[in-house]
């Protein structure tokens, strides 16, 4: 087989001879399918602030097709655009963690239709968010932590680890997200926690201040992957919505439900409390997608909010690996 260009001629190339070679070697790339090679943000662009969520579409008529992202090392699961009102494609949820590196990353989607395959390359942008610095005094055993406790919150991570082995592989959540509970927001996602005088690791959620026994409820539907009793977070759970997207409830008073059972957007799990490190009757709400933290009321603002009902299934499959989950960190 020929090659497509024949590079080896003694002459130079003039510059327009070689722009055309570029121009006609990426046309060429582009329909072989399985290559390897994807020029950057040649499919789109996308911008976003640390900790929000993008909606990255895929325009593709075949729904049995498969699409896969991979975002700064983060697998990015891609589903059926559920509007009925958008044009025919695939849909992903990209979250941006709130410590990503700001400047322009690339998003690789793999499309794969049978035996054939192409890579989509998409350029996201990441802007640094300005986040807040907030003191807090806390009782010292709460921030320098003994030995028997620091045991104690390794062993919980741990039951995290397992708990969240696998991730869910069918999309569980339907359009349209609830805020959990109504109330002042006293802890900012991403600030600059100064404990004591010491700094710690930002704020991975979002503190909604209410009075104790105040009924939370689920943002979506979802399965209870499994609930806690930890030394930072108190009484607890974590919902799993599916195609690596977690929601988390801390400091709790009391837990309404249990591991494995199946609940629905709204539906009420909780009740509002100060368990765990906590200093007075809040909820803790946290979102994270493929183990990127992002703020959650970035969910209330995205573009589904149709009334597209999915039934969640009584069972679930749970094929692949979990996408990274965790608790508060001292």
């Amino acid at each position: 087989m020929k090659p497509l260009f024949n590079l080896s001629h003694t002459r130079p190339i003039g510059l327009v001879q070689l722009a055309v070679v570029v121009l006609l070697t990426h046309l060429a790339l582009a329909l072989v399918p399985g290559s390897l090679l994807a020029v950057q943000g040649a499919e789109g662009r996308y911008s976003g602030k640390q900790g929000q969520v993008l909606v990255v579409k895929v325009p593709l008529e075949d729904e049995s097709a498969t699409v896969q992202g991979t975002f700064l090392g983060r697998s990015i699961r891609f589903f059926p655009d559920p509007r009925l009102e958008e044009p025919k494609g695939f849909v992903g949820l990209l979250g941006i963690d709130l410590q990503d590196e700001p400047g322009t990353h690339d998003l690789l989607v793999e499309l794969k239709q049978g035996e054939q395959s192409r890579t989509f390359n998409y350029s996201v942008s990441v802007v640094k968010e300005k986040f807040h610095i907030e003191h807090l005094t806390l009782p010292k055993d709460k921030v320098d932590l003994d030995e028997k406790t620091v045991a104690r919150w390794k062993a919980e991570q741990e039951q995290i680890k397992t708990g969240l082995a696998v991730d869910s592989q069918a999309r569980l959540w339907q359009p349209g997200f609830v805020e959990p509970v109504s109330g002042r927001r006293t802890g900012i996602f991403g600030s600059v926690r100064i404990m004591n005088g010491q700094p710690r690791n930002p704020h991975n959620g979002e503190d909604i201040s209410a009075p104790l026994g105040t009924p939370v409820a689920a943002t979506n539907d979802g399965v209870v992957r499994l609930t806690v009793d930890h030394f930072f977070s108190g009484k607890g759970l974590f919902l799993d919505h599916g195609l690596g997207f977690y929601s988390m409830y801390f400091h709790l008073s009391e837990v309404l439900v249990k591991d494995g059972d199946v609940v629905k957007a709204g539906q009420i799990v909780g009740k509002v409390g100060a368990t765990g490190r906590a200093t007075g009757p809040h909820l803790h709400w946290g979102v994270k997608l493929n183990g990127a933290r992002v703020n959650p009321y970035s969910l209330l603002d995205l573009p589904f909010k149709g009334a597209i009902q999915s039934a969640t299934p009584a069972s679930v499959s749970l094929t692949e690996p979990a996408s990274g989950m965790g608790s508060p960190t001292p």
